[in-house]
């Protein structure tokens, strides 16, 4: 039953969190810090828990350095937003240093791509769209950035399955 329980917290944790950074992303613009931090304390908690290896811990702690690393510089050049960057690097945690963590960034650049033409589109025809009757956040229309959270949330639900303490949670069912 503690097995399951603990499998259940891996398994949801992490979508959770990203969706509600996406949702405020879409609505404020803004991805609150505790979401990042909730990240990252849940899996420095869940990671022994659920028999992830202290060394592979301590290469998924370095993945994250990485990214931040990265997603820093990225801030500093007014590329990438600072909610994004934490939560990204947060995100990049639970995946470690292995191809998981590569196709999740991959994923990222991707999804990133393709929501940024549709919110560049739905800016540009943002009167047709409402005149349609299709509400459309303020924020929206109006921001100038692009709530890429959003990209991080659905990479993330789109390779979850191939993080390393998801597959150790998933074997605890079976």
């Amino acid at each position: 039953m503690v097995l399951a329980i603990l499998a259940l917290l891996v398994v949801s944790l992490l979508p959770v969190a990203l969706a509600l950074a996406a949702i405020s992303d879409l609505f404020t613009m803004t991805i609150p810090n505790r979401i990042s931090i909730v990240i990252l304390a849940g899996f420095l908690v869940l990671a022994p828990l659920s028999g992830l290896a202290w060394p592979e811990i301590g290469m998924n702690l370095v993945a994250g350095f990485a990214v931040f690393g990265i997603c820093f510089a990225l801030f500093a050049l007014n590329v990438m937003g600072g909610g994004d960057a934490k939560l990204l690097t947060a995100a990049a945690v639970w995946y470690g240093f292995n191809h998981s963590l590569l196709a999740f960034l991959v994923t990222v650049g991707y999804v990133g791509g393709a929501i940024t033409l549709v919110f560049l589109l739905l800016r540009l025809r943002a009167g047709s769209v409402m005149a349609m009757g299709i509400p459309l956040p303020a924020s929206l229309v109006t921001a100038k950035k692009i709530p890429y959270g959003i990209a991080i949330a659905i990479a993330g639900f789109l390779t979850f399955g191939q993080a390393p303490i998801y597959l150790l949670a998933m074997n605890a069912f079976q």
